[in-house]
């Protein structure tokens, strides 16, 4: 898979009005035709212009070009250390990569970006508004290599400095750690790309969630909770869940819950977890799920495919914040043996059938135990997992929905996962043999003294997987 990018075409200034008149072409309004440029702007930034475009709500704001990513490793003199990425020696290319980091979080900003950067910056916050700045890499929120979770955002900026501050770790965050590891399983190199970054409001959101346009059955699925989207990304709530037909009706509702414990459980006492009940009081009623889910279709013909997106509500309305593909596949019939035995509900993913021996963990520190072809039982599905999905069967977490981070990036490789499905962790037997459906949203498991006299044998996946969840 190659990332290197195309020659830029002509530049024009952008057209909002917010901005400075004179500025340079490094920095565009996103509402400016050429925003929509994914090899200058990243598939996030362009994406989302594309949206804005076709007339769908997006807040205003701004991108910088990759070139000014590029322009600043010129002038901090760090093109040797990108040279010397690509060394066969691998202790070679961590320090060179390592050199990059620091040398991007570090250097001053070259005077030719920094300049027009802060020119567009106080225009956008002159209202006193909170900015928000995320990385748009190139490479980013493509068909088969979304990279979810694994860049930077910053929200709620208020000064100069954490601005700047932003923006330089949106570029050093091509050259994180976890970055890399994706990267390299998708053959990619971050010496081949760049890292263009958006800037934009801070939206005050009183609920904010995903959507995802196409399930299994044809339906529309949408997820949300109170205040900004980050923990329902972070797999770190089971947010309320829509489901609705593709005419948008409303086909069915579940309350999402917070659970409270936080930490590491080798080192902090847990508190009892609270949960809502019921559906009575969704935070969102049912006129706002059908006008989001006419927008969510309208994401889909804008995008000329199935969709996930982010979105938030404030005092205005809607805000689309973010769009990029879904994988869709075909279904898979699990073996009629696992029927009979007990099972738990939670938000499915949307792809695949598996099974393998459970491995149940308590937190991050103890994922060195999950063995190849394990399926990981835990509690938190945040996007720092995704380093055990290559090795991994399936997933099941206590917390997280269908629009998270990391049923993303599960989604793109293929992996059952069913997430929100209360008490794993203390209702499946550690290393009993367990099967998870990642379309259905239902995990059963076995005795631990005995195995299906159907199947596939310790971690096998079905080769059909279904799609996004329905």
């Amino acid at each position: 898979m190659s990332f290197r990018r195309k020659s830029p075409g002509p530049r024009v200034r952008g057209d909002d009005d917010s901005l400075p008149a004179a500025r340079s072409a490094l920095i565009v309004s996103i509402a400016s035709p050429e925003a929509v440029h994914a090899d200058r702007f990243g598939p996030k930034a362009a994406n989302l212009a594309r949206l804005g475009h076709a007339g769908l709500p997006i807040p205003h704001g701004f991108c910088v070009d990759a070139d000014a990513y590029r322009l600043q490793i010129a002038a901090a003199g760090l093109e040797i250390h990108v040279r010397r990425v690509a060394s066969s020696d691998a202790g070679e290319a961590r320090r060179a990569a390592l050199a990059m980091k620091l040398g991007l979080l570090e250097a001053p900003i070259a005077p030719a970006v920094l300049e027009p950067l802060l020119d567009a910056w106080r225009a956008l916050s002159a209202s006193g508004a909170q900015t928000v700045v995320r990385s748009s890499a190139l490479v980013e929120d493509r068909f088969g290599a979304s990279f979810a979770g694994q860049f930077e955002s910053y929200l709620g900026l208020e000064s100069q400095d954490e601005f700047l501050t932003a923006v330089r770790s949106c570029w050093a965050a091509l050259w994180a750690t976890r970055v890399l590891r994706y990267m390299a399983t998708h053959d990619a190199s971050p010496a081949d790309t760049a890292m263009a970054v958006l800037v934009q409001p801070l939206i005050a959101a009183r609920v904010s969630g995903g959507g995802l346009s196409r399930t299994a059955d044809g339906d529309m699925v949408l997820t949300a909770a109170m205040g900004l989207g980050s923990a329902i990304a972070q797999g770190e709530v089971v947010p309320d869940r829509f489901l609705l037909s593709r005419a948008g009706a409303l086909r069915a509702a579940s309350a999402g819950y917070v659970e409270h414990r936080r930490g590491c459980v080798h080192a902090t006492s847990l508190a009892a977890a609270g949960r809502s009940s019921g559906v009575s009081e969704p935070t969102l009623g049912v006129a706002r799920v059908r006008e989001l889910g006419v927008l969510l279709r309208e994401c889909e013909e804008a995008m000329g495919m199935p969709v996930e997106i982010e979105w938030a509500l404030d005092g205005a309305g809607f805000k689309l914040l973010q769009a990029r593909p879904l994988h869709v596949q075909a279904p898979a019939v699990p073996e009629e043996i696992w029927l009979r035995h007990p099972g738990l509900n939670g938000h499915p993913a949307g792809v695949g059938w598996g099974s393998g021996r459970a491995c149940v963990v308590s937190c991050e520190c103890e994922l060195a135990r999950v063995a190849p072809g394990d399926v990981l039982v835990t509690r938190v599905a945040g996007p720092s997992l995704s380093q055990v999905l290559l090795r991994v069967a399936g997933v099941v977490a206590e917390l997280g929905g269908s629009t998270s981070h990391l049923a993303a990036l599960a989604r793109e490789r293929g992996i059952p996962a069913v997430f929100g499905v209360p008490e794993a962790t203390t209702r499946i037997p550690d290393g009993a043999r367990i099967a998870v459906d990642g379309v259905a949203g239902i995990v059963r498991w076995l005795p631990t003294n005995r195995r299906p006299d159907e199947g596939r044998g310790q971690g096998s996946v079905s080769a059909g997987s279904r799609p996004a969840p329905g």
